[in-house]
């Protein structure tokens, strides 16, 4: 299918907070005496890419060639992440901050339900922050479409700057944004916020009009092409200046929503950088994030999957 055929000739880069996500899976079978909570006897572990990473796992498993900018600590978790990205194929080109740990999110797991998610984060020191953005900007030219993953754990303090450079280099720059000042994102290509992000920026909306005008409003005031609200079951909502283009959900059973996100907008640049337009990828994106919320996990979608037509 032409969609997909030269996928490996596109590089996208992605730059952001970076996580090891952890799964503790095991029976319950009992109440503890100590206290009114499920004991788990854990039976199995497994690691996989999270945050930023999972982003480029997920551009990785569309067939693209993706590499991964962020921050890690000098520990197991970190080197976990390192044999994770090679083993995806992913190029690697992490910072080690030996005064931070690496971000972690352990979840325990119990009948196929998640009982508990503990998180193990610092913030990255000043000086691997600063020699981060000189690697950035010395490898823009090398990439076809740039993801800024924010999760607001400190790695893209220095995102406008990164805006700045990609955009003067004639890169696509897609941001998932975090926060509650979307002024550090101005002059993005795309940004994909969910509802509750959203909201934090223009408040609530009483009607789809009131929406529409506030969405395209701050659209313009942020100067970006194209804004993407993702709304969970009411499916995704493109703002651009040609218009606004609505894709209701999938029809499926929803797993686990974790992670969806990075799937969409790694959808996104993978598409925008096969020359689809903003309103074909918004299609494609929301089909993707209805395969992958019928998974336990972070989890990632294959082109067999996106495109079951083109391998029959």
């Amino acid at each position: 299918m032409d969609v997909i055929k030269d996928a490996t000739v596109k590089r996208i880069l992605v730059a952001g907070d970076v996580m090891l996500d952890r799964y503790w899976f095991g029976e319950v079978n009992r109440i503890s005496p100590e206290a009114p909570v499920p004991i788990v006897r854990v039976e199995k572990r497994e690691e996989r890419l999270g945050g930023a990473a999972n982003v480029a796992r997920n551009a990785a498993a569309l067939g693209v060639s993706a590499a991964l900018m962020g921050i890690i600590g000098d520990d197991d978790a970190g080197n976990s992440v390192e044999k994770l990205l090679e083993s995806s194929g992913i190029q690697s080109y992490l910072s080690r901050d030996p005064q931070i740990s690496t971000i972690v999110k352990l979840r325990v797991i119990g009948r196929q339900q998640q009982l508990l998610r503990i998180d193990f984060e610092e913030r990255p020191t000043e000086h691997v922050l600063r020699d981060k953005l000189n690697r950035f900007n010395s490898l823009l030219a090398g990439y076809d479409v740039i993801i800024l993953s924010d999760y607001a754990k400190g790695s893209l303090v220095n995102v406008n700057a990164m805006i700045q450079a990609a955009t003067e280099a004639g890169k696509l720059v897609l941001v998932d944004p975090k926060g509650s000042d979307f002024k550090r994102y101005a002059g993005a290509s795309l940004l994909t916020p969910n509802k509750s992000e959203l909201k934090q920026i223009i408040g609530d909306w009483a009607s789809e009009e009131e929406l529409i005008a506030k969405a395209q409003q701050l659209r313009q005031d942020l100067q970006i092409k194209a804004l993407l609200l993702t709304r969970s079951e009411e499916g995704m909502t493109l703002f651009t200046a040609d218009g606004v283009t609505h894709v209701p959900a999938m029809a499926r059973e929803v797993f686990d929503v974790s992670g969806a996100g990075d799937t969409v907008i790694a959808t996104m640049a993978v598409m925008l950088a096969q020359g689809k337009s903003m309103q074909e990828a918004v299609v494609i994106a929301n089909r993707a994030g209805g395969i992958v919320v019928g998974k336990l996990g972070t989890a990632t979608v294959t082109r067999e999957e996106l495109f079951p037509e083109a391998v029959q």
